[in-house]
């Protein structure tokens, strides 16, 4: 037996606390636990500046929940007193584990792709950033708009490039600002050649780059809006089928031939110019493309109008006009204004996704004639969301 281990009877036991755990991050939530104290009476816990109560029992133990001060770091004194007996032991705050970085979303491989355009277009990172976190996922389509005055984007391209996703080039031949009646614009002066250089110079710089590029030019040309559309700015009819026949023969005679061209006219209307008399050919045109959008009551024209009611008719002319080509819709959107923005996304979604020759859609998420974002409304963004990871179920 070993004589120095075996305290005489009755002897003061030495105060002495235990914790519980005994190391952490700062922030962690501890247990005092003290013995050897004087029987009930009151005391402290002290962690830096800040002070614990605690009430010994009639054996003189205590036990009592502390809180690691948010700014502790390295090895810190906790120690527990009475009126006349004191102990302490040390906390060693340990470095914090960052969280995780939250994974970015991906581009998604459905069927059905998510395409989208913001105010900031391609250079602007942050916002398709956003639109990744809004969504889940990376949109694989991101659309841009230029006139016949600006340069080929390839700057932006290839931004669009680095995030896995695909351009999507509308490229508009008027001069952005100038209104309708644009002589300079008209159809006939492109069909005659009037700006055979600005098309060779995009066809040259297309060419060069080399990648996968979707061209939509001269879209909604069934409406009366833009400079191109046939019934307006001198135009006739059948110059619009010649026009583009003449910059996709430009064009491809650079050797462009990662360039996949989009006819995209708006959705047909009451009074809209019919599609028939505007389709280039099948020779010409490697997708067939809808733009339409739910403006609900916003404006004093426009009712709440489903997506299908919305598409289903232009979708069916298309398959007539032509028949195995890709369809997209390149530009939509909804209205708050009038019914359930939610459901109408979740509808859109099922909708198209239940078309097999449907490609994809992007969406218009931008402040405009209404608020046409994913995020206008909380609900909105949730249904959005929830839509598209069903699709990829």
């Amino acid at each position: 037996m070993a004589l120095a281990s075996v305290q005489p009877a009755g002897a003061a036991t030495t105060p002495q606390i235990t914790l519980d755990p005994a190391s952490g991050p700062a922030g962690s939530a501890v247990t005092v636990a003290g013995t050897g104290f004087k029987a009930s009476t009151t005391g402290t816990v002290i962690v830096g500046s800040t002070t614990f109560p605690f009430q010994t029992t009639a054996a003189g133990a205590f036990s009592t929940g502390i809180t690691i001060p948010p700014a502790a770091t390295g090895n810190l004194a906790i120690t527990a007193k009475t009126s006349s007996i004191k102990a302490s032991a040390t906390f060693v705050v340990q470095a914090a584990t960052p969280a995780p970085a939250p994974q970015p979303a991906a581009v998604s491989s459905a069927a059905l792709r998510f395409g989208v355009a913001t105010a900031g277009g391609p250079l602007a990172g942050s916002e398709l950033d956003d639109v990744a976190s809004i969504a889940g996922e990376i949109p694989s389509i991101v659309m841009s708009y230029k006139d016949f005055l600006q340069a080929p984007p390839i700057a932006e391209m290839d931004a669009v490039r680095s995030r896995g996703a695909t351009p999507l080039v509308t490229w508009e031949p008027w001069a952005w600002g100038g209104g309708v009646e644009q002589p300079a614009y008209a159809l006939n002066r492109i069909t005659a050649g009037d700006f055979d250089g600005t098309i060779s110079q995009w066809g040259q710089s297309l060419a060069a780059w080399g990648k996968p590029v979707m061209l939509r030019f001269a879209h909604e040309m069934n409406g009366n809006w833009y400079p191109w559309a046939e019934g307006v700015n001198g135009n006739q009819a059948g110059d619009y089928v010649a026009a583009w026949r003449h910059v996709h023969d430009v064009v491809a005679a650079t050797g462009a031939a990662n360039v996949q061209w989009v006819w995209s006219p708006n959705v047909p209307y009451w009074g809209s110019t019919e599609l028939a008399g505007l389709f280039p050919g099948a020779g010409y045109v490697d997708i067939v493309a809808l733009d339409g959008y739910n403006w609900g009551t916003s404006q004093t024209w426009s009712t709440w109008v489903s997506p299908v009611d919305l598409f289903g008719p232009g979708i069916s002319q298309l398959r007539a006009l032509a028949p195995g080509k890709p369809v997209l819709i390149a530009e939509t959107a909804s209205s708050e204004s009038g019914g359930s923005k939610a459901a109408w996304n979740t509808d859109l979604v099922s909708y198209l996704a239940a078309q097999p020759d449907v490609m994809g859609f992007v969406w218009f998420h931008l402040q405009k004639e209404t608020d046409w974002r994913i995020n206008s409304s909380d609900p909105s963004a949730a249904a959005f969301k929830s839509a598209l990871l069903a699709r990829r179920s």
